[in-house]
């Protein structure tokens, strides 16, 4: 029997990377043209963020709940659970990320400033909504395997991070909390898969962690 420490990533993964791919292409079959609907719904976020209204930080907040709900049930229950064992466990910490958001997420002010993480924050929201649809391109992929923002975990997470470290209110780190572990276990997947996406989800969570920088009092 091998030792514990000659394992790698690869030595866990429950499918190939073929299966995995596949399986998101098939989602987005199943779901196009929703793919429009989200990029605007990200557009209209990003458009709030810049130029808040009295109402937008409800909006953005629900926005955000009903897309991680939604993920729960039509990605994680319905797909992923057929080729990972895990995903219908982890399904109820993104539908309590839904409920976290609507009940957290509407006291908050959700808008961009120059402040703290914000630009960060801005940063990795935008990677998420017009970036990370052309890794698989960049992977040699075809584009109707891309991962879109509402529509699969991956890019939601990482803009939830950004959306989140532009947010100013109590309890907002709360918020961090599961998009901040599915990265991590995103990367691990995607590590032993050899998939250069494996970056971006690390780099959110690192990103994550950079603590707001204090001002100087005079």
């Amino acid at each position: 029997m091998p030792e514990w420490w000659t394992y790698s990533t690869e030595d866990f993964l429950l499918f190939s990377p073929r299966t995995y791919w596949r399986l998101i292409e098939r989602h987005n079959e199943t779901l196009w043209p929703a793919h429009v609907l989200m990029i605007l719904l990200g557009a209209a976020i990003l458009l709030w963020l810049v130029r808040p209204r009295p109402w937008s930080h409800r909006a953005i907040a629900g926005i955000l709940s009903v897309l991680w709900a939604w993920l729960a049930w039509s990605f994680l229950w319905e797909r992923y659970a057929t080729i990972h064992w895990a995903a219908s466990y982890v399904a109820p910490l993104f539908a309590l990320q839904a409920v976290l958001l609507a009940l957290i997420g509407g006291r908050l002010r959700w808008s961009f400033s120059w402040v703290g993480r914000a630009p960060l924050g801005l940063a990795l929201f935008l990677y998420a909504l017009a970036v990370h649809p052309f890794a698989a391109l960049l992977a040699g992929r075809p584009l109707h395997g891309a991962e879109v923002f509402g529509i699969t975990p991956d890019p939601t997470a990482i803009a939830t991070i950004g959306l989140v470290m532009m947010a100013q209110g109590r309890w907002s780190w709360l918020l961090l909390a599961v998009p901040v572990a599915w990265c991590l276990a995103g990367w691990a997947t995607l590590h032993g898969m050899g998939a250069g996406e494996q970056w971006a989800l690390l780099g959110a969570v690192l990103i994550a962690l950079v603590p707001v920088p204090r001002r100087r009092t005079a």
